[in-house]
């Protein structure tokens, strides 16, 4: 699938077998306990050309894209609401709220579900990578992202090979003042 251009469409057959792919690629060798010491693990996605990570226990749900309902009066980066199984989840744009990024949707995008005690807020990232599993001697200070808006968002990042991953702090997110203000 990566020699697919970025906007070829894919079935959910193909997005379910390309999970796979990707995430069994990256398990060899790491321990066979979910909750072995130094070992940490996290969903990871991508925000345009940043690679995060989130622990597991921050994210409730993955979504396709769903059909969201315009919240008059609010941020650009607060699309509005969509109606899941019955609830209702605030749909934000993340790259929006921390870039001031344009909206636009492919078929990569998804949502990261993050349940509060007053409901659900989606998350609209441009891709989710899948489930990845880290170890203590490939964590460092954040470096890399530094300079990039997420990084007041950053817990550490892992070095696997030649890519690095930010630890995004969704909890963090969701304490954060002008987040939490989303009225225009």
């Amino acid at each position: 699938m990566d020699d697919l251009p970025e906007n070829a469409p894919l079935n959910p057959i193909e997005i379910l077998l390309d999970y796979e792919r990707r995430s069994l690629a990256h398990v060899a060798g790491l321990p066979d306990q979910l909750d072995a010491p130094g070992l940490w693990r996290g969903i990871a996605y991508r925000l345009g050309p940043v690679y995060l990570a989130s622990d597991i226990s921050e994210i409730n749900e993955l979504l396709m894209f769903p059909q969201i309902t315009p919240v008059p009066g609010t941020k650009a980066w607060m699309l509005g609401i969509a109606n899941v199984r019955g609830n209702l989840v605030t749909i934000v744009h993340l790259r929006g709220f921390l870039e001031g990024e344009p909206f636009r949707v492919t078929e990569r995008t998804r949502v990261l579900v993050v349940r509060l005690s007053s409901g659900s807020i989606g998350l609209i990232v441009d891709e989710v990578i899948g489930q990845r599993s880290f170890v203590d001697e490939n964590l460092r200070a954040v470096e890399l992202y530094a300079d990039s808006p997420v990084s007041r968002f950053l817990e550490c990042e892992y070095r696997l090979g030649q890519s690095t991953w930010g630890v995004f702090s969704l909890t963090a997110l969701m304490k954060a003042p002008d987040f939490m203000q989303a009225s225009a």
